[in-house]
């Protein structure tokens, strides 16, 4: 599919900022015109839990991304300000930096800065409601006491900090700074530790990267994902996938409100196709798919092993295995108890606690009140 990139630069990945990753982990590539640093960063963690920049004033980007559950919000579907429910079900920001396109089936979303404007303007759905109220936000920001010391220490070149362009910019460097890389698997697969895990769990990482179960080629990697983008990518890798969730018609027709990548590119060959988010810290992110319709991850397995998920009654009835537009690696496959417990335990490991406790990435505003800010 060809789309065109952001323009990316190896002098933004040198620039003088330590992301403290691991040593195995590649550096995540950022925009040219949006280099990292310690104060924008630190200003974007406050914008992105900062309630008033919603019509409500009681809702921020953390409300529908929680660090406990891996910047997610364990609903089926998002819910916005006004308590408008949207379609799909809040995907997890975990190392949103290495994804290459961004949100559920849109390939033209490929940077931070310009996905920021989504929740914060848009109105089909609302989410945070401001659109319109642009002037209305930048007077709330050059009036707090805080923001007016870390706007123009994080953009000193230029005259006037105080732009949505980059409050959006702020943003999307926290939100590249969400990096998930110490769960007991790291530890175990690239730290050399082999005690990390359970026998359990290298039994179900041996089934999850086999061709029996097929699941490694869409979640592939170190992040999981097969759309991804780094320092060491030779090319953005770009991918969107039908798993035979639904077959309303049996010709592969998915719910209107969700026709995947086929809302964008009008070609009914990607009805249904969905990008394939990372399963790092996976086992805290339920509700699971795209929209939120698979409850658990034994639920989300049974899926795979049926080869697509049937719906015997109802609006959305249909035989999802028998869907034409699936991938040809939801294939199906069985599992004996044991093998059933193995995969759990692999995915299980998945899990960072200390990214899901990181203070770093808290809410800097707990504990205030509103007229404090």
């Amino acid at each position: 599919m060809a789309v065109e990139p952001p323009v990316m630069s190896e002098g933004a990945i040198a620039a003088d900022y330590e992301w403290h990753l691991p040593d195995w982990m590649p550096r995540p590539l950022v925009p040219e015109d949006n280099p990292m640093s310690t104060e924008k960063v630190a200003l974007g963690r406050r914008l992105f839990y900062d309630t008033r920049l919603s019509v409500t004033r009681d809702f921020s980007c953390g409300t529908c991304h929680l660090q406990s559950l891996a910047f997610t919000d364990g609903k089926t579907v998002g819910v916005g300000a006004t308590g408008e429910a949207h379609p799909r079900n809040s995907m997890s920001l975990t190392n949103v930096a290495y994804s290459s396109v961004l949100t559920w089936a849109n390939p033209l979303m490929q940077d931070l800065e310009t996905q920021s404007l989504v929740p914060l303007f848009g109105e089909h759905p609302v989410e945070m409601g401001m659109a319109g109220r642009e002037g209305e936000i930048l007077a709330m920001l050059q009036e707090d006491e805080s923001y007016a010391e870390l706007f123009p220490t994080a953009f000193d070149a230029e005259a006037d900090p105080f732009t949505i362009r980059n409050i959006t910019k702020a943003i999307a460097a926290f939100e590249r700074v969400l990096i998930s890389g110490n769960s007991p698997y790291d530890r175990y697969r690239y730290g050399g530790d082999s005690n990390a895990i359970s026998a359990s769990a290298k039994r179900g990482e041996a089934l999850f990267n086999s061709e029996r179960l097929e699941c490694f080629h869409c979640h592939s990697g170190f992040n999981f994902s097969d759309s991804v983008m780094h320092e060491r990518s030779p090319f953005r890798e770009i991918a969107f996938h039908n798993t035979g969730l639904y077959n309303i018609d049996g010709n592969g027709a998915y719910p209107p409100e969700n026709p995947g990548l086929y809302e964008i590119t009008d070609d009914p060959a990607h009805m249904g196709h969905f990008k394939a988010p990372t399963l790092r810290n996976v086992a805290v992110t339920a509700p699971y798919m795209h929209d939120g319709s698979i409850a658990t991850l034994e639920e989300a397995i049974a899926h795979y092993a049926a080869a697509g998920r049937s719906i015997e009654s109802g609006e959305f009835a249909g035989v999802g295995s028998e869907n034409p537009l699936k991938s040809i690696f939801v294939v199906g496959f069985e599992l004996t108890d044991q093998e059933h417990e193995d995969v759990l335990a692999f995915l299980n490991s998945l899990t960072d606690d200390e990214f899901l406790q990181d203070p770093a990435l808290s809410d800097p505003w707990d504990g205030e009140e509103e007229g404090d800010r």
